[in-house]
């Protein structure tokens, strides 16, 4: 039980110290903050000034039916791109949230930076 609380307090520690470094998202640059779950993955689009998400997307929406691997994490970088686009909203802090930047975090921010978003 010790090391999972040790864990805890490092990925805490972890999330505050990329926090303090990016910042906060503003209505021009609002910040783009994932979470992975064992089934899913989310991100969600933040104005940290109002507090208000303005666009998010996860796997587990209907319409969209993706799974959790590499290829549809990427899917979901292109319907959030194409959502943000909807809303005049072109450049993003990105908060990776602790987690590293390989796999399904680096292949999200490859899709939005590809969709023409500037991360």
């Amino acid at each position: 039980m010790k090391k999972v609380k040790e864990a805890e307090k490092k990925n805490i520690k972890r999330k505050k110290r990329i926090r303090d470094r990016i910042g906060f998202g503003v209505a021009e640059r609002p910040r783009v903050t994932i979470f992975k779950s064992n089934k899913y993955f989310y991100a969600q689009v933040i104005d940290d000034i109002v507090g208000r998400t303005l666009a998010s997307v996860s796997t587990i929406e209907k319409e969209l039916s993706l799974n959790k691997n590499i290829s549809d994490v990427k899917k979901l970088g292109e319907v959030l791109a194409k959502r943000l686009k909807d809303k005049n909203i072109s450049k993003l802090i990105f908060d990776r949230n602790g987690y590293k930047y390989h796999g399904l975090i680096a292949g999200f921010a490859t899709a939005l930076r590809e969709a023409g978003i500037d991360v």
